[in-house]
């Protein structure tokens, strides 16, 4: 028997990939490509990829050695550096010869089988997955929405859902074997329960002037201030008078407020944008809720300092993408990064927000309760159209499992799982792809007034700080030390 192997051009991230795909199941398949040069699975694609280069082909031909070329006109080499634009002729076949009897036989019957649920467990599947099927199949099979490891059966439970059939079907269907007819009355998703971290919430001990805090909560909502900001501003505002247990709110004096803060900034070292954001819960207390505007007037802000934001470079993003195999956690950051989005406002992005037909995407109730429009990437909107066919979201565009929006903070375990895996720069955050959005696009010559109506920022100042970091014409600039003679 013979084993098919497809090669075909896949454009990746502006960049060029021979993609192969085997089309018969070949157990040593997987680590025949590992043994490749920078060739990696990608479940994208559901194909692998290799760079297009000389020396990528070269280990190819080596690696599979004893096929041979079902057609003459299969190119002999590849140049070591292609243009982007350059396409690969149509898919070329190879032919393995030679290929044991006994190994085909064992090859075609290796398979996952999916098992029906056990009548304690009525809302589980069961996947047995061989071992000799490689790692690509466990990675894929992993990406599954809820699914656990059974340690005792030695299979994966999966959520019998019709969101986990479509999922086998679209991505690994020609493995799949189904050892009973699925229902045609599933239900789309079943709420996940919580996970027990087993942490308690520490809720902040109340003052005794608590009530103080309360109007200040009730002043802060009828101005419609952001949640965020409301806890922020209740929590400062409380330790401020528990340190005046003893003194009424509206008794204490400018003195005592600024030897407060005095003695935070000296003892306990905070940060400049705490010691503003102390005084600002401080002055609309005094200022809107007991009305003494007299006690808080100058009261000092400290000066911020002028620091650069962290950025990638290119291959340092693309990197980062490449680290993510889960096709839902890698169109969450393709998305903050193609649009310059903030973290919140990608896990608010709704389905009515994007047009493909338009390349564009509406950011609504950003920061400072500003709705703006940004650009939608070709890129990003094949990976959606992909990841809505197999989770086919309600409302939300990134769904939790309890069918609300997706978490702020499992975004950020996302981000910080893919940054340990490409060991790009450890002090990146996921506030570091915006600015990267920003930096990269002034670096490719768009005009900083288009840049700043992207990323919704209000003064044009705010945007000007990524001029600091763009190395663009920075090959003009040549240093001093390089016209000394030593």
């Amino acid at each position: 028997m013979s084993a098919d192997i497809h090669l075909f051009p896949v454009k990746h991230l502006s960049d060029t990939y021979i993609g192969v795909r085997n089309q018969r199941f070949d157990a040593s398949f997987p680590q025949r490509m590992k043994t490749i040069k920078k060739a990696w699975w990608s479940s994208e694609y559901q194909c692998w990829l290799m760079p297009y280069n000389a020396e990528a082909w070269r280990a190819f031909k080596i690696v599979f050695e004893g096929y041979f070329w079902q057609k003459s006109d299969l190119p002999t080499d590849l140049p070591d550096s292609v243009d982007p634009g350059r396409i690969i002729a149509p898919p070329y076949t190879l032919n393995q010869l030679g290929k044991d009897e006994a190994t085909s036989v064992v090859s075609e019957n290796l398979s996952v089988e999916v098992l029906p649920p056990l009548p304690a467990c009525p809302a589980w599947l069961r996947l047995r997955v061989p071992k000799e099927l490689g790692t690509g199949c466990l990675q894929t099979v992993k990406n599954i929405h809820g699914r656990r490891w059974n340690a005792e059966q030695k299979v994966w439970e999966i959520p019998y859902t019709r969101l986990s059939v479509r999922f086998l079907e679209k991505n690994i269907s020609a493995l799949v074997n189904w050892t009973f007819e699925p229902s045609k009355e599933l239900p789309e998703t079943y709420e996940m329960p919580k996970r027990n971290t087993f942490s308690t919430k520490i809720e902040p001990a109340p003052a005794q002037y608590e009530a103080a805090v309360m109007a200040l909560e009730e002043c802060l909502t009828l101005k419609r201030y952001s949640w965020r900001t409301i806890k922020a501003y209740k929590n400062s505002l409380r330790k401020f008078i528990r340190a005046h247990d003893d003194i009424k709110p509206s008794l204490i004096t400018r003195q005592q407020i600024n030897r407060y803060i005095f003695q935070l900034v000296q003892d306990k070292h905070i940060t400049e944008s705490y010691q503003n954001q102390i005084c600002s819960a401080i002055k609309i207390f005094y200022c809107e809720v007991l009305h003494q505007a007299q006690k808080v007037e100058g009261l000092v802000q400290a000066k911020k300092p002028q620091k650069l934001p962290q950025v990638l470079v290119e291959s340092e993003v693309s990197r980062l993408l490449r680290a993510v195999d889960n096709l839902k956690h890698r169109a969450i950051l393709m998305m903050i990064y193609s649009a310059g989005l903030r973290l919140g406002e990608v896990t608010n992005l709704r389905l009515t927000d994007l047009q493909y037909e338009h390349n564009r995407l509406f950011v609504r109730d950003a920061k400072g309760k500003k709705d703006r429009c940004t650009i939608l990437a070709h890129t990003a909107t094949l990976l959606l159209r992909r990841y809505m066919e197999i989770y086919q979201p309600i409302h939300w565009l990134f769904e939790g499992s309890d069918g609300g929006k997706y978490s702020d903070r499992s975004v950020q375990a996302i981000f910080t799982a893919a940054k340990d895996r490409s060991q790009i720069n450890p002090l990146a955050t996921v506030h570091t792809l915006r600015h990267s959005f920003a930096t990269h696009l002034l670096e490719k010559g768009v005009d900083l007034r288009y840049i700043q109506d992207l990323l919704g920022h209000e003064s044009s100042k705010t945007t000007e700080i990524y001029t600091h970091i763009t190395k663009k014409s920075w090959d003009k600039i040549k240093s001093p030390l390089d016209d000394l003679e030593i």
